[in-house]
């Protein structure tokens, strides 16, 4: 049963890493490239689908590392696994104080109502959002060394 879980929660981050890899250096991207207002309306949908998703896989993944830290605690790994439990705390987080506020303002944003700043504002979110993104790698990483 222990090794379904750390098989799942492996599985699990490293979907979880990417996407956000792929939103990071895909995605936003490709939306910068698109004409006119495109970039701005494609990243509040993107804000709006994946800002509903992501807080549960983020704290699924925490609570899954969290209960094979637990189970496995008499493993050799378990090190790596409590480490990796404490960079998704971190990324949890870095969401909750830096990123979450700026995709909650630019989720609701229009062309018309965008504020004059909001290139900046998602160049900032951006710089965050890479950060996270070498967090969960790392994460990731020691998860799947753990299964070694």
């Amino acid at each position: 049963m222990l090794d379904a879980l750390e098989v799942v929660t492996t599985v699990l981050v490293g979907l979880m890493v990417g996407v956000e890899f792929s939103v990071a250096f895909v995605m936003n991207p490709i939306f910068g490239k698109l004409p006119e207002d495109s970039d701005q309306l494609a990243r509040a949908h993107g804000g709006r689908m994946l800002g509903a998703l992501m807080p549960f896989w983020y704290i699924g993944s925490l609570a899954l590392s969290a209960v094979w830290a637990v189970a496995g605690w008499h493993r050799h790994g378990t090190g790596l696994v409590v480490t990796a439990g404490a960079l998704l705390i971190l990324s949890v987080i870095m969401s909750v104080l830096l990123l979450v506020p700026i995709n909650n303002r630019g989720k609701t944003w229009t062309p018309e109502n965008r504020p004059e700043d909001w290139k900046e504002q998602m160049n900032r979110w951006n710089r965050f959002h890479y950060a996270r993104v070498a967090v969960i790698v790392a994460a990731f990483t020691l998860l799947v060394a753990a299964l070694v």
